[in-house]
């Protein structure tokens, strides 16, 4: 059984790389062609690329299924929502009205994200249920690793197809190409659920509902933590859905750099920094390394609101690489940092509940966060890109936003609980020192 469980390990790392890929085509730097064609506004653009906050609500659902089996559900909805996003593509090709098109494209987009959601939980525990404990951290650094390195030339092939079909003026000819591939990727990644195993599953025979689960929220460290999570959601909601139609629309950046360059520089970035912020969290600890972050996310919006067309065709190009790059480091620690962080505050019997609850009410937090934002994003535009008189465009605007509350995000993390922790191992360490004198 041993080869069965090793044979799914790779499996599943084959698994994450082929998801990595499709999730490629709906990310800030791709999204931005397929709405442009289907004549959504930036704002809109940016609403509709924050739907991803509102997975970590639909995990909820997740919690309420109980089944032994994993592989028969998670298997379904992937097939499910792989061919909803291949469908997305086509509908710049179909007949009808723009609005109508509109309509059925947030519904898909939606609809698509909600069936990967319930059962990405499930589909995690499935496979990570085959790693050995003491390998986790092995593993999933490897399984991440190879799914960005697979994403790099990836994104530079999907970056010179909508570039040469753009220019000869056939974009629909890149948008056929595109659902093609992610059929042909769907085809693939079924096929590594097929071929893997599941070990048999316990189902709790207490039934864990919504409210017990909400429950969790009575403790104080995990009101600490949560906030934490908010106050990151609003930082990176504010700012990132909004970029790739400021370098698409406004700045007019090459494909190549966008779609290939950016990504992939990012992901250089996040790995070695992965690594060194990893051995930086064991030494010192989590806290103190997602401050740290938290500070270098704050520096990388800053580079946005240096960027503008006004100061000649090169400065978006560097101010771009700069901002990837110190994104990259930062997510190279703030992902990692913040389930720990739950984990070490929240009480171990409640651990799941807290990290469910707090990813979705922050993910709520974070997608009205960039609705709020996406109509001001419009409104700006519609005014000429000027506020209060002064010129400036919008996306430098909501940089500004993203700055400041990544700085608040550091201040709080260093008040609340590095600061705070070091206070309580001070005083018990004096409370100790007491004992023994007596």
């Amino acid at each position: 059984m041993e080869k069965a469980y090793k044979r799914s390990r790779v499996m599943y790392i084959i698994e994450a790389a082929l998801e990595y890929l499709i999730s490629i085509f709906f990310a800030n730097e791709l999204l931005p062609e397929l709405t442009k064609s289907l004549g959504i506004s930036d704002g809109v653009t940016g609403i509709i690329s924050a739907i991803i906050s509102l997975g970590c609500v639909f995990q909820l659902v997740s919690i309420l299924i109980r089944n032994e089996r994993a592989k028969p559900i998670v298997l379904a909805f992937s097939i499910a929502n792989q061919i909803l996003f291949m469908l997305l593509y086509l509908i710049p090709l179909f007949g009808g009205s723009r609005v109508a098109k509109i309509v059925i494209f947030v519904i898909g987009i939606l609809l698509a994200y909600l069936l990967y959601y319930i059962v990405h939980p499930k589909k995690i525990n499935w496979f990570m249920s085959l790693v050995d404990d003491n390998k986790r951290g092995k593993f999933t650094s490897k399984k991440e690793i190879i799914s960005l390195i697979s994403g790099m030339g990836f994104s530079f092939l999907m970056s010179w197809i909508i570039s040469y079909f753009n220019e000869k003026g056939k974009v629909e000819t890149a948008f056929i190409i595109f659902a093609s591939t992610i059929f042909v990727l769907m085809i693939a990644h079924s096929l590594t659920m097929i071929f893997s195993v599941e070990k048999k599953q316990e189902v709790s025979e207490k039934k864990q509902g919504i409210g017990e689960i909400f429950s969790t929220f009575r403790n104080k460290g995990v009101i600490l933590v949560a906030v934490v999570f908010v106050l990151w959601n609003i930082a990176t909601n504010s700012t990132k859905p909004f970029l790739g139609t400021y370098m698409l629309n406004t700045l007019g950046l090459a494909p190549w750099f966008r779609i290939g360059f950016l990504p992939a520089v990012s992901a250089v970035a996040r790995i070695i920094a992965s690594v060194i912020l990893g051995i930086y969290a064991d030494k010192k600890s989590f806290s103190k390394m997602v401050s740290i972050c938290f500070g270098i996310a704050g520096a990388s919006f800053l580079a946005i609101t240096l960027c503008s067309p006004e100061l000649g065709e090169s400065n978006g190009y560097i101010m771009f690489t700069i901002h990837y790059i110190l994104y990259g480091i930062a997510m190279g620690g703030i992902n990692s940092s913040l389930i720990n962080l739950c984990y070490d505050y929240a009480p171990v019997g409640k651990r799941v509940g807290a990290l469910a609850v707090t990813q979705a009410i922050s993910g709520v937090i974070g997608f009205s966060t960039a609705t709020v934002f996406g109509l001001l994003v419009d409104k700006i535009q519609k005014n000429g890109n000027s506020i209060f008189g002064i010129s400036i465009y919008a996306q430098q605007v909501v940089s500004i936003i993203g700055i400041l509350f990544s700085v608040l995000a550091m201040l709080y993390v260093l008040i609340f609980l590095v600061l705070k922790k070091k206070k309580a191992t001070v005083k018990l360490a004096n409370e100790k020192s007491e004992k023994i004198e007596k």
